[in-house]
């Protein structure tokens, strides 16, 4: 069983996963957030890897992402970075990313390390479906990685079904047919989170993009297994300079614990 299908048999609710850019606010910081991550309450973590053309992601997220590129965070880095970060950190790590330098480096000798040093899996939005299938399915397989497809409010019940089936680990709502860090109104989407729960799908759910605190936290989870949030842990950066308080601080604000 994977660490992501343990995490969801273990906890089938109110399960908080938080999206860390990889190299930002510094490489060096990287595996220290991730376990500090932990070590607060984050239940997973997304770990992005910086693209210069990232489409899915907001100004925040897409800044970050320069910051990290300038800081000289590549996918070799990355997985420099990550070697023997196991020995600190247990929770699910899933890499998300676009397909453009998951190609140059190679699609199944980046399948081969995330798998080594101890990835769970990938998100990959620019990845289509019918490339999926025909190629790339076979090579995560082999490698033991979950993927994990996007759905949104104008997503056909159809391809939801197509979606979920091919999808591992667990399938990703997002709230709103936008860029991260878009404010969320999740309460005016409340039929799609009611179909997809009434679909009876296979894999667990979790609602991303626009939820920033406690109370977006909260109110996702009355309508999924939980949720992700990016934007607002990326900008928390902005206003303190210790990573790791920062980070302990940003995810015991969405947990309620220890205040």
């Amino acid at each position: 069983m994977s660490r992501i299908s343990e995490l969801f048999q273990r906890k089938p609710a109110n399960i908080l996963s938080i999206y860390s850019t990889a190299g930002y606010p510094n490489p060096e910081a990287t595996v220290d957030i991730l376990e500090a991550l932990e070590q607060s309450g984050a239940d997973m973590i997304e770990l992005g890897m910086p693209y210069s053309d990232p489409l899915a992601d907001g100004p925040v997220i897409q800044e970050a992402g320069s910051v990290a590129i300038a800081n000289g965070m590549t996918i070799a880095r990355l997985f420099s970075t990550l070697e023997n970060f196991r020995s600190r950190v247990s929770v699910p790590i899933v890499l998300m990313g676009y397909m453009n330098p998951v190609l140059q480096y190679g699609f199944e000798k980046f399948c081969a390390e995330a798998a080594r040093v101890g990835v769970d899996g990938l998100i990959l939005p620019d990845l289509p479906v019918y490339e999926f299938e025909k190629e790339y399915s076979a090579i995560l397989n082999r490698h033991g990685l979950d993927f994990v497809f996007m759905v949104t409010p104008e997503t056909s019940p159809e391809r939801i079904h197509k979606l979920d089936e091919l999808s591992s680990g667990f399938l990703y709502a997002v709230s709103s047919s936008s860029t991260t860090g878009q404010k969320a109104t999740l309460d005016e989407r409340a039929g799609y989170f009611r179909q997809l729960k009434e679909m009876r799908l296979k894999n667990p759910v979790l609602i991303g993009f626009g939820i920033r605190d406690k109370a977006g936290f909260e109110k996702a989870c009355t309508y999924a297994n939980g949720a992700i949030i990016g934007t607002a842990f990326i900008q928390s950066f902005e206003k303190e300079k210790d990573s790791l308080e920062t980070t302990r601080a940003f995810v015991r604000s969405v947990t309620g614990e220890g205040k």
